[in-house]
């Protein structure tokens, strides 16, 4: 019986091996897919980095063109001056 459950259990660990290499290869991902697939990723994510700045720099203008769109007499001239002193610290 448990020569028969050993049996098993090897077969059970080849049959995920095999599938996880199936799946690699599949994907077209060897050693060196695996390394550029890293590389790649690690390239997106300072992209997406550069993105999250950029985007904060737009919301950050675009509050100070929301504050001079107002009214002389409605601006908050101490907002409008904190507004401007943050987004001219970005450049």
């Amino acid at each position: 019986m448990a020569a028969v459950k050993d049996i098993r259990a090897g077969l059970r660990a080849r049959g995920k091996t095999a599938a996880r290499q199936l799946g690699a290869m599949r994907a077209g991902v060897g050693s060196q897919g695996l390394e550029a697939l890293r590389e790649r990723v690690a390239t997106l994510e300072d992209e997406v980095q550069e993105c999250r700045q950029l985007h904060l720099r737009l919301a950050e203008l675009t509050d100070v063109v929301e504050e001079l769109l107002l009214p002389v007499a409605q601006r908050d001239e101490e907002r409008l001056a904190t507004l401007l002193e943050t987004y001219s610290r970005g450049l």
